[in-house]
């Protein structure tokens, strides 16, 4: 028989340190198809539950029972959601868990989308463009440029779980309102950077030039009174084309590209631009 009692441990910098190591190494180790990131995200709590419900009891194992369900968001974000859910355990005990299971449900897929879409998208893009540039002229400082954006994302992630976990459920009505704007800028900002890098970084153009009679007729400048850089962006266009067909994979198109650029180039129709 489950105990509905209260539970009187109270989660200390220890947890909190804890907690954030494991999310930080070991949230997506347990991934599967069935159920993603439920065992994860059971690894990254479990030694506060057993603080939580005592070792060996009834509640314990049903919270774990919930825990090991579906559950998928982005790993920036994740420990949000943690705290608010060890915020409502910490007070609720065993009477919270429909609470915490709605708030899980209902949370991962805002948070795995705009997490994504900023942390695993945008981010990369404008910090990696930059480092890439530098580092394309010679420049060691984008390396360290692409070091300290990695820092600060390490150090916003293990910093999020403390600020959940001391809002607890207020900062869901908080947040959820503001999700669905955070998203749609930050999928329009990395639009905008993809763009971007197709303009900068694929350096391509045609190299061939036919003979109108007499007169010579460059085919790259009649491109670029068009649209400037028309042929990179219609590689990057074939490119997500290709990524679209049925058994193709990134590892496949990487080596078409390859393959194609060293036929076009060694019978003289592109060039690096």
């Amino acid at each position: 028989m489950m105990n509905s009692k209260t539970p009187t441990y109270k989660l200390n910098d220890d947890d909190f340190r804890q907690i954030n190591r494991r999310s930080l190494f070991g949230f997506q180790l347990g991934w599967n198809y069935e159920r993603m990131q439920g065992s994860g995200y059971l690894y990254t709590i479990l030694p506060q539950l057993r603080k939580i419900y005592g070792d060996g009891t009834p509640e314990l194992k049903e919270m774990m029972k919930t825990h090991t369900q579906f559950f998928n968001t982005s790993n920036f974000f994740n420990t949000i959601i943690t705290g608010i859910d060890l915020a409502v355990e910490e007070k609720e005990g065993i009477k919270g868990e429909e609470t915490v299971a709605g708030m899980k449900a209902g949370l991962m897929g805002s948070f795995a989308s705009i997490g994504d879409s900023i942390f695993a998208a945008l981010i990369p893009a404008i910090f990696g463009a930059i480092a890439a540039n530098m580092a394309t002229k010679g420049n060691p400082i984008g390396v360290f440029i692409w070091i300290l954006a990695q820092i600060a994302v390490m150090v916003f992630r293990w910093k999020q779980l403390r600020v959940a976990y001391n809002e607890g459920v207020a900062l869901v009505t908080t947040m959820s309102h503001r999700l669905a704007a955070l998203t749609n800028a930050a999928t329009i900002m990395g639009v905008f950077m993809v763009g971007a890098l197709v303009a900068t970084m694929i350096n391509v153009k045609f190299a061939w030039a036919p003979n109108v009679g007499s007169v010579p007729l460059d085919i790259q400048n009649s491109l670029d009174m068009i649209l400037p850089k028309l042929l990179p962006a219609l590689i990057v266009a074939g490119i997500y084309w290709l990524l679209g067909r049925k058994h193709m994979t990134s590892t496949r198109a990487i080596f078409i590209v390859l393959i194609v650029s060293v036929v076009l180039s060694a019978l003289g129709l592109i060039a690096k631009g």
